[in-house]
């Protein structure tokens, strides 16, 4: 599985194409699958690129790019960032109209079991996110909710093209026997080492302007389904 994550807490001044509105959103959502891509994550946003739960913003943004991309799977964070109160999170998990697919949990957070069961109520699948240089591992192997987990995002938060790779191996070890299929995935110059070492592994992958803004030769993408080509040319070439 080829996830595209395409914008990220990210700020639209730090990419010309990073899509914000719902119609950005949409077009580039197509884009990427268009090329490949088979998953997608998003970031629903403020007009000015601020990360926000709010359930109107959460359904126009789902609603945009669910009609561009139908069967698509479709995922939301639900990080601290987004509302550093996770009451807050919960509240707004439980004002969404339009519900994405699935949804992602931090597990280093305060409050990810309870915003885990919240979105398992709603009968929104999770993703149960294990940061590098955290104790989320500890934390989700003692959670009631493990086995009930869609799947797991092992994230690498070593930026360094020579580190990534051993911080990646590192975290995997200590997730262990995970209970859903891993997700492994970097960030900035960790990026494309730690996808060529999911590939290597067989794991599941993630690429897209949330997780970096650079091809494999260094090159700034145009655009998110730049980075999808990118990671299906080197899957490929796994392949032989």
């Amino acid at each position: 599985m080829l996830q595209a994550c395409l914008n990220g807490a990210r700020s639209p001044r730090e990419h010309h194409h990073l899509p914000v509105r719902p119609e950005q959103l949409a077009t580039a959502a197509a884009a990427a699958v268009g090329a490949g891509a088979t998953d997608l994550h998003l970031h629903p946003k403020h007009p000015d690129g601020t990360d926000t739960l709010e359930p109107h913003i959460v359904a126009a943004a789902l609603r945009a790019v669910r009609a561009a991309v139908p069967g698509t799977p479709l995922g939301v964070p639900t990080g601290a960032w987004t509302a550093p109160d996770p009451q807050d999170r919960i509240t707004a998990i439980n004002g969404w109209t339009l519900l994405p697919d699935h949804a992602s949990v931090n597990w280093h957070e305060t409050g990810a079991d309870d915003i885990a069961r919240a979105l398992l109520d709603r009968g929104i699948a999770v993703e149960a996110g294990i940061f590098s240089g955290t104790d989320a591992h500890e934390n989700f192997n003692r959670s009631p909710l493990r086995d009930r987990v869609l799947r797991v995002l092992a994230i690498v938060t070593d930026p360094t093209h020579r580190g990534a790779r051993t911080t990646a191996t590192a975290l995997l070890e200590r997730i262990g026997d995970p209970p859903a299929p891993v997700l492994l995935h970097g960030s900035a110059a960790g990026t494309w080492p730690v996808l060529n070492l999911a590939l290597e592994r067989g794991l599941d992958t993630r690429i897209g302007l949330e997780d970096t803004l650079q091809l494999p030769d260094g090159e700034i993408t145009s655009d998110n389904a730049g980075l999808v080509t990118a990671a299906i040319a080197l899957r490929e070439a796994s392949r032989g």
